[in-house]
């Protein structure tokens, strides 16, 4: 479709899709797709539309304001937006853009994790994989293709996918996951240890209040937590899977004493460790 929006060239084209139940409550799906040439001066200002914007800025460049902050994003760049949120794009000069709004079931996961809620402008190492999935999804509307919900939300998938393993990601993020990922498997190695908040975050060179703040972001889990988590998790494999005494399992799984471990279990999993075993198939010690 030609657009007649005032400040987008004539030669600038969108395309609409509304997707069916069944997309909606299983795939990414797309909204509106376009190929913008926006003219010098050219300003947007929404209060919300419901959608995720994917713009690969394809020339010239543009500034982006959320939550008060302003954004300038050039060739090559992604501007990644929860239109959910106020947000407004501008340009003294002009810029060219390939642009999705998009929405699935995870939409929003991906988004907070990929943008860390404030990191809207992104830079790929390479942006080619980026631009050749997005303008799969844009040929599909422009040649007026068949529509195959699942192939259009491979494309979205893909694009979500290399933005959250190949974009630069600011060097303390880096360092934080590390960080974590050292940390979690020294707990998997000493888990019949005694693991304190102190002596992790003594390893980790942090102080315990951050080194909590950056596990639990990284893990979904405060360290104590995905301590319990974890000796649980051990002990569940255990006990559907050899036929060692709930006392041995308790001391192999890291828990000081039996009567611990069996209320412990018993929060985590809403049985007891003897009803959990009988309600999974036994194996025999090989």
């Amino acid at each position: 479709m030609q657009t007649y929006e005032t400040g987008v060239s004539n030669k600038s084209e969108y395309y609409i899709y509304t997707a069916g139940s069944q997309a909606k409550s299983m795939y990414f799906y797309p909204l509106c797709t376009g190929h913008f040439y926006y003219a010098p001066g050219y300003k947007l200002s929404r209060n919300r539309y419901d959608s995720f914007l994917f713009m690969l800025v394809l020339g010239g460049e543009c500034n982006i304001i959320v939550n008060n902050k302003t954004y300038t994003a050039k060739k090559n760049q992604i501007v990644f937006l929860d239109c959910y949120q106020p947000h407004i794009y501008y340009s003294d000069n002009g810029w060219e853009a390939k642009w999705l709004h998009f929405d699935g079931p995870v939409a929003r996961q991906y988004f907070e994790t990929i943008t860390d809620n404030f990191n809207v402008v992104l830079t790929l190492k390479d942006s080619y994989l980026f631009q050749k999935n997005l303008d799969k999804l844009y040929r599909n509307f422009r040649d007026n293709l068949p529509i195959k919900d699942a192939l259009i939300s491979q494309y979205i998938t893909n694009m979500l996918t290399q933005l959250l393993i190949d974009k630069d990601i600011p060097s303390k993020i880096n360092t934080s996951a590390d960080v974590i990922e050292e940390t979690t498997a020294y707990i998997s190695e000493h888990l019949c240890e005694t693991l304190t908040l102190e002596q992790l975050a003594k390893r980790a060179s942090l102080s315990p209040y951050y080194f909590t703040r950056i596990f639990k972001k990284e893990t979904g889990y405060t360290p104590h937590e995905y301590i319990i988590a974890t000796r649980v998790n051990h002990a569940k494999f255990l006990l559907k899977n050899t036929n060692i005494s709930i006392k041995e399992i308790c001391f192999l799984s890291g828990f000081a004493n039996e009567s611990s471990f069996c209320s412990t279990f018993k929060k985590w999993e809403k049985l007891t460790p003897g009803n959990y075993r009988l309600t999974t198939t036994q194996t025999t010690n090989q």
